[in-house]
């Protein structure tokens, strides 16, 4: 069963920056998914993500959650995550969602 990028979305959902009590995707941070191919095994998941700066103390926590809840997604496979920095994210990316949570003015 191939999963959809609907549920990878949904779980990126669940995995929050943990200084910021927002989740990855309503932050901005979430660039990108690309799901491959359904093999026997399950699919290959790509995320495309950023973070808040270059020095995120916080990088390899937030690859580790991502990988934990998207390993669990029913047929995913292996899950590769990709950091870029361009573009840079700002705070005009948070979703109004995210706004919502954090109380920022619309």
């Amino acid at each position: 069963m191939q999963p959809t990028t609907e549920e990878i979305f949904a779980a990126l959902r669940t995995c929050r920056d943990p200084e910021i009590p927002v989740n990855l995707v309503d932050l901005g941070l979430v660039y990108g998914v690309d799901v491959g191919p359904s093999q026997p095994e399950g699919a290959e998941v790509c995320v495309r993500l950023t973070l808040t700066s270059p020095g995120c103390p916080m990088s390899r926590s937030i690859v580790a959650e991502i990988q934990r809840k998207l390993q669990i997604v029913p047929g995913v496979r292996t899950v590769r995550t990709e950091i870029v920095w361009e573009p840079a994210w700002h705070p005009g990316l948070i979703s109004a969602e995210g706004r919502r949570q954090l109380q920022l003015a619309s």
